[in-house]
C-alpha cells in the first residue's frame, strides 16, 4: 500500500509476506484507510492492545492487505476515555471488530453503533479482559442483557428468531429474520456465544507452547492457524524452516482443504434434498481423515505444525498411500460432480440462491473461498507464494455469479486442484530434517502470520514479552469479514433456503468468537 501521498513512511516488518508498520495520527488514520480503499486494499483485522504499562496508553492496530503485502496502521490512544475514529464507514466489516475491541479492552470508536458484540453478560460490563490490570474471578454471576435488534416496520412484516441453540451439534448463533410471508427482508446476526477467552489465555502461555492453542482457535482450520502462529514466531526470531518441513506443512494444509471441501459438498447436497451426496462425500472425507490419523498422528492434524517446522516426518509408506489416494479421490469426485451438475433438483436449489454479486462482495470485503466465488481474486498461495507454493504453482479458482452454485463450483475446482498439489508435494518431497531450533525471540517485537486456509486468509499478530512470554496475540479468522455478507446474501430469498445459503458460506462460530 503506497502511503507516500500522505507523507507516511512505514518500517518493514520481518516475515514471509511483505509488511510495513505505519504509525498514524488521528487525522491520518481515516485518510490512510480511505487511500487504502481507493487502492484496492482489504481490511484484514482490527484490534487494540493495552500499552499503559509502557506509558503509551492504548494502541489501535488496523491491518490492510493488497497485492503489495500487508500494511499495519497503528494509532495511539492516550486513555480509555478517548474514542478513536470510526472506520466502518470505509470498511463496513470493521463495525463488529470495533465493538468486540471495546468489549475486550474498553476503548470505544466514534461509531453510532455501540452495542456489545462479545459481551453477553458473562462478566461485569465495567470489566475488560484484555486490560493489563484485569483480574479474573470465578465468583461472578451471569447478568442480564437486552440486545437491540433492528426491526423492519410495515404491513405483513413479522419476525422469526432462530437460535442461538440449534438442532444437532451446530455451534450457537442467533439469527433474527424480518420477513413477509416466507420472503426475507432483513437478517441480523448475533454471535459471540462461544467466546472462550483465547486472547487472554495466550498471555499466560510461553511462545514455544502457544502453537497448540493457536491450532484450536478453529478446529477445522488447525493447520492454517498453527502455521500462521509459527510463521509469526519464526519472523520475530529470524528462524529458517527446513525445506522438507515447508513441503510437509503445505501437504497438511492441502489435506485440510480437501477434507473440509468434501464435507461441505456432502452437506450442501443434503440441504438441497439430495441425501445421496451426503453419504458419498462423507465416505470420501472419512477416508481422508483416517489416512491423516495414520500419517500425521491426528485426524485433523492438530499439533502437527510447530515453530521451526513440523512435529514429525512422514514415513515413506504413508507418503505412498497419500500419493495413491489422490487419483482415486479424483475419479470419484469427478463422477459425483457430474451427478451434482446434472441433477435438476439440486441445480434448481443452487442457482441464483444466496447471491453476493461482485460489486457487493468488493464493497463489503468478502474474502477467501466465498470471495473467489464472487469475483474477488485473492488467494495468498498464488499472490504471495511461500515455499513450496512458489514451486508447485497453485492455480486460482474463481467464479463471478456469487450464488450457492458458484460456491459449490469453487469447492469442486479447489478440491481437484488440491489433489493435484498433494501429488506434486509428495513427488517433490526431499529428504532432510523436519524441524530446526527456534531461538527465544527478543522481547517487545511484533510478528505477523498470514496463511490461506481453506475458508480464507488466517491472520495472527504476535507481540513478544520478556523471557519468552507472550504480550499480545491476536488471531483473526476470515469469517469476521464474511459473516456480515451473509446477512445481505439472504435478502430476497425464502426462509427455507437459509440453511442452504448458510452452509454454502460455512463460516466459523468458534474461530470468530475466540
Amino acid at each position: 500500500m503506497n502511503l507516500s501521498g500522505l507523507g507516511l513512511v512505514g518500517a518493514q516488518l520481518p516475515g514471509a509476506i511483505p509488511a510495513q508498520r505505519v504509525p498514524v495520527s488521528s487525522g491520518q488514520l481515516l485518510a490512510a484507510c480511505r487511500l487504502g480503499w481507493e487502492q484496492g486494499s482489504r481490511l484484514v483485522a482490527l484490534w487494540i492492545s493495552d500499552d499503559r504499562d509502557r506509558a503509551r496508553g492504548f494502541c489501535l492496530h488496523i491491518a490492510l492487505h493488497d497485492q503489495e503485502g500487508v500494511t499495519l496502521l497503528e494509532y495511539t490512544i492516550p486513555d480509555a476515555s478517548s474514542a478513536y475514529p470510526d472506520i466502518s464507514t470505509i470498511f463496513p466489516a470493521a463495525n463488529r471488530m470495533q465493538r468486540a475491541a471495546f468489549d475486550l479492552v474498553g476503548v470505544a470508536s466514534e461509531s453510532d453503533d455501540q452495542r456489545p458484540w462479545l459481551w453477553l453478560a458473562s462478566w461485569p460490563i465495567d470489566k475488560f479482559p484484555l486490560q493489563r490490570d484485569f483480574v479474573a474471578s470465578p465468583k461472578w454471576e451471569p447478568g442480564e442483557e437486552t440486545y437491540a435488534f433492528v426491526k423492519v416496520e410495515g404491513d405483513g412484516v413479522h419476525e422469526i428468531p432462530v437460535g442461538p441453540v440449534h438442532a444437532g451439534i451446530i455451534e450457537p448463533g442467533h439469527f433474527r429474520f424480518q420477513v413477509v410471508g416466507e420472503k426475507v427482508l432483513r437478517l441480523e446476526e448475533r454471535l459471540g456465544y462461544v467466546h472462550k477467552g483465547i486472547e487472554k489465555r495466550f498471555e499466560s502461555l510461553r511462545i514455544g507452547e502457544a502453537h497448540r492453542l493457536a491450532g484450536r482457535v478453529s478446529g477445522d482450520s488447525t493447520v492454517a492457524y498453527a502455521w500462521a502462529y509459527a510463521q509469526a514466531v519464526e519472523a520475530i526470531a529470524d528462524a529458517a524452516v527446513p525445506p522438507r518441513a515447508a513441503w510437509l506443512r503445505a501437504l497438511a494444509l492441502e489435506r485440510e482443504r480437501i477434507a473440509n471441501h468434501l464435507g461441505d459438498l456432502g452437506y450442501l447436497g443434503n440441504d438441497g434434498g439430495f441425501a445421496f451426496g451426503l453419504a458419498q462425500f462423507s465416505r470420501l472425507k472419512e477416508d481422508v481423515l483416517r489416512l491423516n490419523l495414520a500419517a500425521f498422528g491426528h485426524r485433523m492434524m492438530m499439533d502437527y505444525v510447530v515453530p521451526g517446522g513440523v512435529a514429525s516426518s512422514l514415513a515413506a509408506a504413508y507418503a505412498a498411500q497419500i500419493r495413491e489416494q489422490c487419483p482415486a479421490l479424483e475419479r470419484e469426485i469427478r463422477i459425483l460432480r457430474d451427478i451434482y451438475d446434472e441433477h435438476a433438483g439440486l441445480q434448481d436449489r443452487f442457482r441464483t440462491c444466496g447471491r453476493a454479486p461482485p460489486d457487493l462482495a468488493q464493497q463489503l470485503g468478502l474474502t477467501g473461498l466465498c470471495g473467489r466465488a464472487s469475483g474477488q481474486e485473492f488467494d495468498l498461495r498464488c499472490d504471495f507464494p511461500l515455499p513450496p507454493y512458489d514451486v508447485i504453482a497453485p492455480r486460482k479458482m474463481t467464479q463471478t455469479d456469487g450464488d450457492v452454485a458458484a460456491r459449490v463450483t469453487v469447492r469442486f475446482d479447489e478440491l481437484l486442484e488440491s489433489l493435484r498439489l498433494c501429488s506434486a508435494l509428495i513427488d517433490g518431497l526431499s529428504d532432510g530434517e523436519v524441524n530446526a531450533p527456534v531461538p527465544e525471540p527478543p522481547p517487545y517485537r511484533l510478528g505477523l502470520g498470514f496463511i490461506e486456509g481453506w475458508r480464507g486468509p488466517v491472520f495472527i499478530a504476535l507481540e513478544t514479552g520478556p523471557d519468552g512470554t507472550i504480550r499480545r496475540c491476536h488471531p483473526h479468522d476470515p469469517s469476521w469479514s464474511n459473516w456480515p455478507v451473509l446477512e445481505h446474501a439472504v435478502i430476497g430469498n425464502i426462509v427455507p433456503d437459509f440453511p442452504l445459503i448458510n452452509k454454502s458460506f460455512n463460516l466459523t462460530y468458534s474461530g470468530h468468537d475466540l
